[in-house]
């Protein structure tokens, strides 16, 4: 997928997929549990997601991949949960792009009178067609409708705040203080659209400054917002109206700014429809896009169009499962959407943990969550008691979802995806065992190349092929280029005492020994077609001449006279490399030869790609 997406773009989309149905519709059921306190669990429900949102914002900045928290947990906990995570989280993103389409078709009903469900299918199919054509496109719509929408909000809290009315906010908890904490839950939905930056992180151009940077904005933003809207409404309303309204916002705004202000206001929330509704399909498309690259779901849903570069097939998926989920009753959309949310937070959360004490070498968050462990913690914790206080409906509705997960798995993805993952390199720490091999190591590598936009030249192409050897004693020159020959005769098919006198010819000629360190041994071979590269770390040194007899870094190279220009500048490369800050000593503490030639190829060297012999 194409990297189109800057900060403005993560911030209109991770603000519009939240402020919709979750301020426009939503507090006309919350204001029922909770009363006038309403305002606070809105607050607490935004300092919560700003919590949870640390470690997503984490994994996302390491792996900015399609998919988001599902590529985060499978990668973390393996095939099967990654399956049952991946599907929650389409499940929850589809369901909130559900309940924005049902207050867009409820606004389009009381200006048309219209079919309710009518409405649904055609905006759905409409907003369907607008992501297939492409990202940018749908981003564009998301940036003009949100600043838009923004302006309005604050129009209408500066308005209504001189006219609130304190009285209705006697007694602030009428229901007692553990329902402002259960309604904050329930409302936790309206936050639920940070969840779709991660799931498009792929597409975001510096993911390591503009997803955390779009995440941490947007929610700060939107909580304010939330609160203090909240806050006018409660005070313009009286209890019995707030109540009976439908529609909340639009009835205080006609209070004290007419017609013209009802208008404004039901004009916000149509967009607001629009932007959640837009920005959900966008995210949740991409879960199934995830699944189908891993064999967990048939590959066909994985195919992009070469017209458009969007998912088709799992954008139209999407859209079907959104129709149908319009459905479902309102109150038990709402529940549904809030708990695999939930789950999907705690998740992610657990993933962090994993990940960092797995202590995998290539995950290299460019975000951090601070104050690490205990941050997760505290957010798996809350998120725990907000599940359970959502009443056993909404855990049932979860282990539905869950179910049909595991039955996908099961009879689908079980046999197909072989993915390593990063519970395994935890247990190995823990239990000293041999269990993972090098693999889920060389995809997050291949992550981070593509975050940091590295291409392909020919010195990686040769470090991803090359010979890599390990040794640990102390070598004289003599004794090194024998232990070399044998390896480097085996690869030429060439006889290992010719390699060594052409080794010893060339460093009798000069040393090349560029320094204390780092050594580019290099012959040239006429019956040779093609470079061949050896890397040796020797612990123990090797004395290459008198001042430098401890060389730890040898590149070795072997060429032809046809390709002295190419052989040249890999010479460079070498030598850039080499002089990366930190080099030695990442250069020692390297577990192992995989981790070696990591450390080569996610360094910062000027790259030739198109590089001609």
């Amino acid at each position: 997928m194409e990297r189109k997406l800057n900060f403005p773009d993560v911030f209109s989309i991770a603000s519009g997929a939240m402020i919709s149905s979750g301020i426009f519709v939503l507090p006309a059921i919350a204001y029922s549990h909770t009363g006038s306190s309403l305002f606070i669990s809105y607050l607490i429900g935004g300092v919560i997601a700003l919590i949870g949102i640390l470690s997503i914002a984490e994994l996302s900045t390491a792996m900015p991949k399609a998919g988001g928290d599902y590529y985060f947990v499978s990668r973390s906990f393996g095939p099967l949960l990654g399956t049952i995570n991946g599907f929650l989280s389409w499940f929850a993103l589809s369901l909130k792009s559900a309940f924005a389409i049902y207050g867009l078709s409820g606004v389009l009903y009381l200006l048309t009178g219209l079919s309710v469900p009518l409405i649904g299918m055609v905006a759905t199919v409409l907003f369907v067609l607008l992501n297939i054509v492409g990202v940018k496109e749908a981003a564009l719509l998301e940036l003009i409708l949100v600043a838009f929408l923004i302006s309005i909000m604050i129009a209408y809290i500066i308005m209504g705040f001189p006219l609130v009315n304190k009285a209705y906010f006697i007694p602030l908890a009428p229901m007692g203080f553990n329902s402002i904490l259960s309604t904050a839950a329930f409302v936790f939905v309206s936050f639920g659209g940070l969840l779709k930056i991660a799931s498009i992180a792929e597409e975001v151009k510096n993911p390591g400054k503009n997803i955390p940077l779009g995440m941490l904005v947007s929610v700060i933003v939107v909580t304010l917002l939330y609160v203090f809207m909240i806050f006018v409404t409660t005070g313009i309303l009286s209890p019995d109206k707030f109540n009976s309204s439908m529609f909340p916002i639009s009835d205080a705004a006609r209070i004290f700014a007419g017609r013209p202000g009802y208008i404004a206001i039901t004009i916000a929330s149509f967009m607001a429809f629009i932007t959640t509704a837009n920005a959900g399909i966008m995210a949740a498309s991409r879960y199934p896009l995830a699944m189908s690259r891993d064999n967990l779901i048939p590959g066909s849903i994985s195919r992009v169009s070469l017209r458009f570069n969007t998912p088709v097939i799992s954008i139209l998926v999407t859209g079907v499962f959104i129709i149908l989920a319009l459905q479902i009753d309102l109150e038990i959309l709402v529940k549904s959407a809030s708990s695999v949310i939930l789950i999907a937070y705690i998740l992610s959360n657990i993933s962090v943990i994993i990940l960092r004490e797995s202590k995998l070498t290539n995950y290299r968050p460019v975000f951090k969550v601070p104050l690490y462990p205990y941050i997760p913690i505290l957010s798996i914790v809350i998120y725990l008691f907000l599940l359970i206080d959502l009443g056993t409906e909404a855990i049932e509705i979860s282990l539905v979802f869950i179910f049909a997960s595991v039955l996908v798995y099961l009879l689908y993805g079980r046999k197909r995806s072989k993915k390593e993952f990063a519970l395994l390199y935890l247990l190995k720490r823990i239990i000293d065992s041999r269990m993972p091999q090098h693999g889920l190591e060389s995809e997050l590598r291949e992550v981070i190349r593509h975050r940091e936009g590295i291409l392909d030249d020919k010195f990686d192409r040769m470090v991803k092929d090359s010979v890599v050897l390990d040794l640990e004693e102390h070598f004289t020159l003599d004794d090194f280029f024998k232990r070399i020959s044998g390896p480097l005769g085996s690869d030429l098919k060439m006889e290992s005492e010719e390699i060594f006198r052409l080794l010893k010819k060339r460093e009798n000629e000069s040393s090349t020994a560029i320094s204390s360190f780092v050594s580019i041994p290099h012959i040239i071979l006429e019956e040779t077609e093609v470079l061949h590269m050896m890397i040796v770390r020797c612990r123990g040194g090797v004395g290459f001449t008198k001042s430098e007899k401890s060389v730890k870094a040898i590149f070795l190279i072997v060429g032809n006279e046809g390709e002295r220009v190419l052989h040249l500048r890999l010479l460079a490369s070498i030598a850039t490399l080499v002089q990366e800050k930190g080099f030695e000593e990442k250069w020692l503490e390297a577990k192992d030869i995989n981790h070696l030639r990591d450390m080569i190829l996610l360094s910062n060297r000027k790259r030739y790609p198109k590089t001609r012999s």
